[in-house]
């Protein structure tokens, strides 16, 4: 068993919002659950009455439709027919509902950015601007069903213009300014929007980034757009041609948030675009709030107490993930610049200034703050702290241990995992578990997740295929312009027709824990023995030289065993000298695999990663087997585009039998 670092205290246990929730089961006459495998196995069985349960629960304001589940068939169910919410409504019933409540001047919305000061809005004046929005976006000619883009950052004029368009009943879809033209126009043309908002640029940092040049072609190449709304932010100036964002706030208030079926698309999120043109996902009013309600509320004990922060740009999932912080009257901590910035005590000191209550971040993030020796806890008074979430990659064990080392030994740390596809976690904590070195407490409520064998049998202690066998409200309504459903069942149902099929290696325990370990599509296979990426880097990056790291397995094309090749990222001064080398490979041999230690280790300058912090497995593979780098990875949605290069020059010497592949 894995080391124990954190337990909740009895008290903590007992005053958590899922045990209130099984207090309302119990009085409801649906089951008494003593522990939560119990309640877990209840929820992913039956289906109706859990999500049911959910509505109630959170009271969502209309009836609670009879008809949960129209059938369990994967893909095609559809969830509460006949039902109508609005999720800009719902964000406002838990922390304000109107003028006379007590809370409504308490911070809704504190937005920190390295380009401007900070803004606080409460939720009375983000009800009122996201009015005023809202009448300006139907001034502006934006029906139901219309595609509003957002060339925006991580602030709370961000949030305000989100909740405007989905009030509306339009569909809302964003993208960083940090992305270049050509991965905006790869996801926005195809949803054709009508309205763009946009900032003229940011500062990241000390560095000032225009971005009138980005945006005047990003608008040249939709030819659906007809207004461009410009908020000055890096400057004051409006872009030509473009009107400004105050003139949205000019209207005065518009008509109540419009109810829409539960599956009216609310927004589209984009796949990374890492492999190929990313896939646009359309997810739906109804099944983002329960699942998030579910997710926020029951699985991270978040309440209107809450202060929450996850690190995000308006590109990733989470960052409507945090936005839905307000379903459950939360307040929603933003922020844009560079989170380095002057250094990577940043972050956490914003967190000691708002009190934030719950931090999200990345493990790449935290693996880093690990390798720079900062002290959060030390040197910082994070006494509201009271839980880290970690997502984007698997945590290794040695990210955990920092946490409890430097952040604090009384926290939750929340390590999670799920995906855009589904706009949620799937596995990740509860109030009620233990935190054990490296594992992932459990899987969440309603998520029928379970490891595959090939052949589709399910293992309990074993690496498989992460596959999840029963709906979810949270699953997409399809991908945009797919009217046969063709695309989205491709990547999904293929490998196990009826069941999600998600494409990453986990373990499931026999006590409900979880481990991921890399994705399935970019798995070492020597000689039959299979592993994940996850655990390779867990063994290399505990090596205090190594800051980074990214493993390829290049197959023989006639069947040999083919070649391992590592890259290191190391830490400044350092050299991958023999010594280095060969200890490298000492640790993976003695602690994973003697089959798995590398053919080829190599130093490149930085790992390449997505803006998420995904490390560009498959693709930097395809293009060391002959791809060309602009097919397989767009450079505008890598942290460091630069990262490629040495990839394209080691591909085209060994394509040229120089020599360069090979071992060290």
């Amino acid at each position: 068993m894995s080391e124990l670092l954190w337990e909740p205290s009895e008290a903590q246990r007992q005053t958590s919002v899922i045990a209130s929730y099984m207090a309302f089961l119990q009085r409801e006459g649906l089951g008494t659950f003593e522990h939560y495998d119990e309640l877990w196995r209840w929820s992913v069985t039956d289906l109706e009455n859990f999500w049911r349960s959910i509505w109630r629960f959170y009271d969502l304001g209309s009836p609670v439709p009879a008809a949960v589940l129209s059938d369990k068939t994967m893909p095609g169910c559809t969830w509460f027919p006949g039902a109508k919410l609005n999720y800009a409504e719902q964000a406002f019933r838990r922390g304000h509902s109107g003028n006379k409540d007590p809370l409504g001047d308490r911070p809704a919305v504190i937005s920190v950015s390295q380009t401007r000061g900070p803004v606080e809005m409460s939720w009375v004046e983000l009800a009122d601007a996201v009015a005023r929005v809202r009448a300006g976006l139907l001034g502006l000619g934006v029906q139901q069903g219309d595609r509003v883009a957002a060339y925006l950052p991580n602030i709370a004029e961000t949030i305000v213009a989100f909740l405007a368009t989905a009030g509306i009943g339009a569909l809302w879809s964003s993208c960083p300014p940090e992305f270049g033209p050509k991965s905006v126009l790869e996801r926005f043309s195809q949803l054709e929007p009508k309205v763009l908002l946009t900032v003229d640029g940011y500062r990241y940092g000390e560095k000032g980034v225009d971005r009138t040049a980005e945006v005047a072609a990003i608008r040249g190449g939709l030819d659906s757009l007809e207004v461009t709304v410009t908020l000055p932010y890096l400057s004051d100036s409006v872009l030509a041609g473009s009107i400004a964002w105050e003139s949205l706030l000019s209207s005065g208030t518009a008509p109540e948030t419009v109810p829409v079926p539960f599956d009216h698309p609310l927004y589209v999120l984009f796949s990374s675009g890492t492999t190929r043109r990313p896939k646009a996902i359309v997810h739906g009013h109804g099944g983002i709030v329960v699942e998030h309600l579910k997710a926020l509320g029951l699985q991270s004990n978040m309440t209107a107490a809450d202060r929450f922060f996850w690190f995000s740009t308006t590109g990733w999932m989470m960052w409507n993930f945090l936005v839905s912080g307000l379903l459950v009257g939360a307040t929603v901590v933003c922020f844009d610049g560079d989170p380095g910035y002057p250094d990577l005590l940043a972050l956490w000191s914003m967190a000691q200034d708002l009190e934030v209550s719950y931090f999200g971040t990345s493990a790449p993030y935290l693996m880093a703050c690990k390798r720079k020796g900062i002290h959060p806890g030390r040197d910082l008074d994070l006494s509201k702290l009271r839980a880290v979430g970690s997502t984007g990659a698997p945590l290794p064990a040695e990210g955990y241990r920092w946490v409890y080392s430097e952040v604090g030994d009384s926290l939750q740390l929340a390590s999670v995992s799920g995906g855009t596809d589904v706009c949620t976690p799937f596995v990740g904590a509860s109030p009620l578990h233990p935190v054990r070195a490296g594992l992932i407490p459990c899987r969440y409520l309603g998520a029928a997740v379970e490891a595959y064998s090939p052949e589709g049998r399910s293992l309990i202690g074993e690496v498989g295929e992460l596959v999840i066998t029963q709906p979810m409200p949270s699953m997409p309504l399809g991908l945009w312009d797919d009217p046969d459903g063709s695309r989205y069942r491709a990547p999904y149902y293929a490998a196990f027709p009826g069941v999600w099929h998600h494409g990453d290696w986990i373990t499931v325990f026999a006590d409900g824990s979880c481990e991921i370990t890399g994705r399935s599509d970019a798995t070492l296979n020597r000689g039959g023995v299979r592993i994940g990426t996850g655990e390779l880097y867990a063994v290399v990056e505990s090596i205090e030289q190594v800051d980074d790291s990214l493993v390829l397995h290049l197959e023989d094309d006639h069947g040999g065993p083919g070649q391992i090749v590592l890259f290191v990222a190391l830490s400044a001064g350092t050299e991958l000298d023999d010594a280095l080398a060969q200890r490298i490979r000492h640790e993976l041999s003695s602690q994973l695999s003697p089959r798995h230690v590398p053919d080829v280790i190599r130093a490149v300058a930085r790992v390449p990663r997505t803006l998420s912090g995904k490390k560009l497995e498959v693709p930097i593979k395809r293009i060391l087997m002959g791809a060309q780098a602009d097919k397989v990875a767009s450079p505008d949605s890598l942290l460091d585009p630069e990262s490629l290069a040495p990839f394209v020059s080691m591909a085209q010497a060994r394509a040229g039998g120089d020599g360069e592949g090979s071992a060290q």
